[in-house]
């Protein structure tokens, strides 16, 4: 993956040269100290990602995308926290603070080759197989809205055909991903497939009844109510202990 560093810190650019050292997929083509040099260099170059630092002499890293005809993947990397929404607005794959850390690093190349992944991979299906923890992050873009969300944060997974409706906080993007897929992926101590339609966070659960033909109903915390399937309550009063 051809990938330039933008950053007006020399040392800094060194810094992250080496750490990208490390991962094979990743080839550092160049490096770039201001908009300027970067703009000449993306457009020669066409590079398929960019560590992008914002706050710079002349033109910030915001500026610069907005001059681009061609704009690669983009992660940024700065010492300020509080650009982190805005850079999601521009479709951000990642956001990672100075000091650059290898934990953090990782991360971040993870996402990148993960969405390169995906250009490549049927729709509604993944090739990441690996389970998600509570305090995993996940990238959703909708449109062109970014999240960075804490698996914990999400309450509900709805799914809309081959498409995925994920409730967090007052949103709900929807993503293209088959909730069959999805659920092969949490773990169901944590979130559970109540019925065909949704999969539900078991902390967000305030409440729960018997209800029609041998189900249940469960409540939410924001009031709202779901019906667990007759064939899934079984399970769900085992998992619980009920």
């Amino acid at each position: 993956m051809k990938t330039l560093i933008i950053d007006d810190e020399r040392l800094a650019r060194q810094e992250l040269k080496n750490l990208l050292g490390s991962y094979e997929e990743i080839e550092v083509i160049g490096e770039c100290a201001n908009a300027d040099e970067a703009r000449e260099a993306i457009e020669k170059e066409k590079p398929d990602l960019i560590f992008l630092d914002i706050q710079m002499p002349g033109e910030t890293g915001f500026d610069l995308l907005e001059t681009l005809s061609f704009v690669p993947k983009v992660v940024f990397v700065t010492a300020y926290d509080e650009y982190a929404l805005k850079a999601f607005k521009v479709n951000a794959l990642d956001y990672v603070l100075k000091p650059v850390e290898d934990e953090r690093l990782a991360e971040a190349i993870q996402k990148v080759l993960g969405e390169t992944k995906s250009k490549n991979t049927p729709p509604g299906e993944t090739e990441n197989d690996e389970m998600l923890g509570l305090d995993d992050q996940i990238f959703l873009k909708d449109g062109d809205k970014c999240w960075f969300v804490t698996l914990r944060d999400i309450r509900v997974f709805e799914s809309e055909g081959n498409y995925v409706r994920v409730f967090f906080e007052n949103n709900k993007p929807l993503i293209l991903k088959s909730l069959n897929n999805l659920e092969k992926r949490l773990d169901e101590r944590h979130f559970f497939r109540i019925n065909r339609k949704f999969i539900v966070n078991l902390k967000e659960i305030t409440h729960i009844e018997p209800w029609f033909n041998g189900g249940l109903q469960v409540k939410l915390k924001n009031g709202e109510t779901l019906e667990v399937s007759r064939r899934q309550s079984a399970k769900f009063k085992e998992l619980l202990s009920l």
